[in-house]
């Protein structure tokens, strides 16, 4: 009897702890956001309300909405809510990728330059008879990496959502719209596949070596793959006394864009390279975007006609090196391209065209809020910018139903601002993504960060420099594929100068600045070919060092310690 009542008391033990844990878990994903202003984008700012979000979604809005019991409750007076920031053109969470070994002849396709990952390695398997950089087939969702801590400087910057998608080649593959949180690939991912992606280049060490010879391959492909549909088709129907038909990836993968139930990204920004584009989406009925587009103003009325969205980049044209006296005078070309291209967003709401915000590869984004006020700056309506990161970029994925605007039912995908969102003062102080919360911390202020300033708000103490010169031995923390290097760095007050040296080659610390606590910089790395942005921020304990190297794939942490 004394064991049978032990067994029923562990019993209802483990079960009220079971349910304790399930009601704590439930109020973890509870939350109460009240007294917020509420940019719902689909309707009208509700001035003074609450939002709801309950187990990854958004369960109600507005003046009135009721709290629940079990949430978790923000006092949002002085915050405005709006839907998390989406940012259409990236390729966060993929490794970066660098040149290998040819492709060896008579594998299927002309010699060309194999793309591998961040060491070089083994050909992609396929069954594809074309070579790497003409290869649609690729799926940015097969590539994508997990880790919360990737995403975490787009986050901070009030990004909840973006499409991704790989770079290299003339067909960079298929992109997916995911979430910039999970704990796994699958619990990221929105939408996969979106759309294919193409890049108007050549490819080193074979064919096409010229532009003309991409468009050609291009036609090519589309034509091989529209012939291979329709053979097939016959197979089908009666296949006696036919030859099988072959299998192909890349040709199987351009079927459904010849189809129209897949669009076509186009990357193109000159007038003439969107007019090429236009014209190959034309001949074969293809549902195309427009994704960079700085001149696409010019070809306005064609992109309207066509019915052809733009994913106009914010990573405006800017003057590469300091001016000095001795430094050649810019041509009259790139002068007038960087004074045109802010109105671009403008001229293209004018027309009727339908656009949204992207990047573009920008090594520091939180000039995308900036461009996008430059944008406001010259014509373009502040609700139409607005829009243009949230619902209109929502509805050119393909996901309006789920994101792109604060209503309930919605995926909870929100991005918290002190003030307004081109307020000079604002700043994010919360993201929600899939209703989970992360909180931003605040920046130092100026005077806080700027030597030789107040360390407090009326004190007289100018802020204290780390001390960060020296020669670290750090390791780069790439997921499955860790980077061991050197990183030199001299001091002189607040500059900071010196180099970064791994196998992949030696990089100079650009822009170098010292803080409070440690340091900054920028630099630049050659992978497959293209010059790659990186922003380095670090902390020194010691002689320990840590921080994080931001790249268009994401953030990637790093740390080591001084050597002898």
């Amino acid at each position: 009897m004394k064991n049978l009542f032990l067994r029923c008391l562990t019993a209802i033990l483990t079960v009220t702890s079971l349910c304790l844990a399930i009601e704590a878990q439930t109020r973890a994903e509870t939350f109460a956001i009240t007294n917020a202003q509420i940019a719902t984008v689909s309707g009208p700012v509700i001035s003074r309300g609450t939002v709801v979000i309950r187990d990854g979604l958004i369960e109600s809005i507005g003046e009135n909405a009721k709290v629940p019991a079990d949430a978790r409750i923000i006092d949002g007076a002085g915050l405005t809510i709006y839907p998390g920031l989406i940012d259409t053109n990236t390729s966060l969470g993929l490794a970066a990728l660098v040149a290998a070994a040819p492709r060896p002849p008579g594998q299927g396709g002309p010699q060309t330059v194999q793309i591998a990952q961040q060491q070089p390695a083994q050909p992609l398997s396929s069954n594809s008879n074309f070579p790497n950089g003409l290869r649609p087939e690729q799926s940015a969702a097969e590539q994508l990496r997990a880790g919360e801590a990737l995403f975490e400087t787009n986050r901070n910057a009030g990004f909840t959502t973006v499409l991704t998608v790989g770079r290299e080649g003339i067909f960079n593959g298929q992109s997916a719209v995911v979430n910039l949180a999970g704990d796994s690939v699958s619990e990221m991912i929105v939408r996969a596949p979106f759309a294919e992606h193409v890049t108007f280049t050549t490819l080193r060490g074979g064919y096409p070596g010229s532009l003309l010879g991409t468009f050609s391959a291009m036609r090519q492909m589309f034509l091989d793959a529209g012939r291979l549909q329709e053979v097939r088709k016959m197979y089908d129907k009666n296949p006696r006394g036919l030859k099988r038909p072959d299998a192909d990836a890349s040709l199987d993968a351009l079927i459904p864009v010849l189809n129209g139930t897949m669009p076509v990204v186009f990357n193109a920004n000159s007038e003439i390279e969107i007019t090429r584009a236009l014209n190959l989406a034309g001949e074969f009925k293809l549902k195309a975007i427009i994704a960079g587009g700085q001149e696409a103003w010019k070809v306005a009325p064609r992109l309207k006609a066509q019915n052809i969205p733009v994913l106009l980049s914010l990573n405006f044209p800017k003057r590469t090196a300091v001016a000095s006296p001795d430094a050649d005078a810019e041509s009259i070309e790139i002068l007038r391209l960087r004074a045109e291209t802010p109105k671009t967003a403008a001229r293209l709401a004018q027309a009727g065209v339908k656009f949204a915000f992207q990047s573009g590869g920008m090594s520091n984004i939180s000039d995308f809020l900036t461009n996008a006020n430059k944008a406001v700056e010259n014509g373009l309506d502040r609700n139409a910018a607005i829009r243009a990161m949230t619902l209109s970029a929502a509805e050119i994925l393909g996901v309006e139903n789920r994101l792109g605007s604060v209503e309930p039912g919605k995926i909870a995908n929100l991005t918290v601002f002190r003030g307004g969102i081109f307020d000079k003062t604002k700043a994010v102080t919360h993201v929600f993504v899939d209703g989970k919360m992360f909180e931003v911390k605040a920046a130092p202020k100026a005077d806080e960060r700027r030597p030789g300033g107040t360390g407090r708000p009326g004190g007289n103490q100018p802020t204290a420099l780390a001390t960060v010169g020296g020669v670290y031995a750090i390791t780069i923390d790439i997921p499955g594929q860790p980077l061991q290097g050197t990183l030199s760095l001299t001091q002189q007050e607040a500059i900071l100068t010196g180099s970064l040296q791994t196998q992949l080659g030696t990089n100079l610390v650009k822009d170098g600045k010292v803080t409070a606590e440690g340091f900054t910089f920028s630099s630049t790395a050659e992978f497959g070919g293209s010059t790659i942005d990186i922003v380095v921020d670090g902390r020194v304990t010691g002689n320990q060092v840590s921080g994080t190297f931001t790249t268009p794939q994401g953030a990637i942490p790093f740390s080591g310690t001084k050597t002898p």
